[in-house]
């Protein structure tokens, strides 16, 4: 059996209180769900000497709507976004996505915040730590060493894979933080970069709040995700398309992935692919090749580099003859 290690557990009031603890509380961290970073503890990924619970702080938890679009608290879990009432039939890729994540059990307690901010993974990286001591450790956890992955690189390969962040990329979220200082907000695709390390660009201090969406009148979405275990799984890759149809023409597109690299990204080529054109087979084609052609998916994941960007191609195929039935 694997146990967490010993740690203290503060449970301040408000976000600014536990943003003045993560500045000042050395090895601290966030905990939110805590169904990602208790594993990884227990696998001495993640070893902080004390964790700043969020569990107090009701005011995250919630869906609010009004004329300019919907505000969800971050400490909201993934079944209420999956299953909430008042998120419109526009933002049904988040639905599906945050349904997608794991188990029942898990999505009671995950939540959106925790997604958003949700660890890089890896085949290496991800195991527990007898098998990293025998086998070597990597670059993620020790300075020095190289990437077990691709150990030319210069920088970590561990891939993203919060379904969440693509549907909100999508539906072009964003997202507020309380550092020290106060609040700001700023473009959900500003929060990430290409490093499996430093895959966030938030400073050490910053808590994730709320994510702002604004209102998406006429348009239509979904979620594609192929992963391993049908049932419960990480995805090895995700397709999130939010479409704005007028007449069964495409007026505007948002296209995004995930499970390739280490942070989702937006696919400009397939949304320049759709807009203006009718919803029609040789449309999703161009967008699927476009989709397929800019995916670079990294070897440290299940499946092959050439079946994850063959599977990409088919899940924007599958997502987009979806919305073509929906309209």
């Amino acid at each position: 059996m694997l146990r967490l290690p010993r740690f203290d557990f503060l449970t301040p009031a408000t976000p600014r209180d536990a943003a003045l603890l993560l500045r000042d509380a050395g090895t601290a961290m966030l905990v939110a769900g805590g169904t990602d970073l208790f594993p990884k503890m227990k696998r001495r990924q993640q070893q902080p000497d004390i964790l700043i619970s969020l569990g107090r702080m009701t005011g995250l938890r919630g869906v609010s709507r009004d004329g300019s679009g919907v505000r969800i608290g971050a400490m909201t879990t993934l079944t209420d976004l999956a299953e909430h009432p008042a998120l419109p039939r526009e933002f049904r890729v988040l639905r599906e996505a945050a349904a997608s994540v794991s188990t029942p059990q898990l999505r009671n307690a995950g939540t959106l915040g925790g997604n958003l901010c949700l660890d890089t993974r890896c085949n290496w990286y991800d195991q527990s730590l007898f098998w990293r001591q025998a086998a070597g450790y990597c670059m993620k956890t020790h300075a020095n060493v190289v990437c077990r992955v691709a150990t030319s690189s210069s920088r970590c390969l561990a891939t993203a894979s919060a379904d969440t962040v693509p549907a909100l990329l999508a539906l072009d979220a964003r997202v507020t933080v309380t550092g020290p200082d106060g609040e700001r907000e700023f473009g959900l695709d500003d929060m990430y970069r290409e490093d499996g390390i430093h895959y966030l660009t938030l400073s050490r201090p910053d808590v994730v709040t709320s994510i702002r969406i604004p209102a998406r009148d006429g348009w239509v979405s979904t979620y594609a995700k192929l992963r391993e275990r049908q049932a419960f799984d990480f995805p090895i890759a995700g397709v999130a398309i939010a479409l704005k149809l007028v007449s069964g023409t495409v007026d505007d597109a948002r296209v995004a992935v995930t499970g390739l690299g280490s942070r989702a990204t937006l696919v400009a080529a397939a949304a320049d692919a759709l807009r203006g054109r009718p919803l029609a087979e040789d449309t999703i084609a161009a967008a699927a090749t476009a989709t397929q052609r800019a995916s670079r998916p990294m070897d440290n994941t299940s499946g092959t580099i050439a079946a994850r960007r063959i599977a990409v191609k088919v899940m924007t195929e599958r997502a987009l003859k979806q919305l073509a039935t929906r309209n």
